[in-house]
């Protein structure tokens, strides 16, 4: 199957909705699709540490834990992962080991990305296998969506000012 930049969007605006639905349940809006070789879909995930009280439910991993249960093995050969955000360590080490043939992921993750932010685990030569990397699908709305989640959660109330405390440092108020 290609995996041209049309079929790309049409899957990560799948993923997208994947997302948005995280964000309904209070966690990170991160969503994935897990796509067959033959290109039907085989899987959806979204984040749910939060609604699961688990570490390890990413989107990624609940893609790949409900498409294995669905082929009946761990082996995901010729599969494409399409995710909103770049995959952390534990994901990109999970797509690895997955065989999983094909990522394409939509926004770039600076503190915590293990394809290409960080580290690049997906390719690098000293593991057994290597993953197609297909980066920046639709990345504006992916992180446009993270975006709102997070400024809804960080709000902090305008500070009056600073001034000189009476040790000489500045005292925030």
């Amino acid at each position: 199957m290609s995996f041209d930049d049309a079929t790309a969007e049409r899957w990560m605006r799948t993923a997208l909705a994947e997302a948005a639905a995280a964000a309904g349940h209070d966690d990170v809006p991160v969503g994935a699709v897990l796509v067959a070789p033959d290109g039907t879909e085989l899987a959806r995930g979204r984040n749910r540490r939060e609604q699961r009280h688990d570490p390890t439910a990413h989107a990624e991993l609940e893609a790949l834990r409900a498409a294995a249960a669905t082929l009946g093995t761990w082996r995901l050969d010729g599969c494409t992962l399409v995710v909103t955000l770049e995959p952390c360590a534990m994901c990109a080490g999970a797509l690895v080991q997955a065989r999983i043939a094909r990522l394409v992921f939509a926004a770039d993750d600076p503190r915590a990305g293990a394809v290409t932010s960080l580290f690049d685990l997906v390719r690098d030569p000293r593991l057994p296998h290597r993953v197609e990397v297909h980066r920046g699908v639709l990345a504006a709305d992916s992180a446009a969506l993270l975006r709102s989640f997070f400024t809804a959660r960080r709000y902090t109330p305008q500070r009056q000012g600073a001034r000189v405390d009476e040790w000489g440092g500045l005292e925030n108020r």
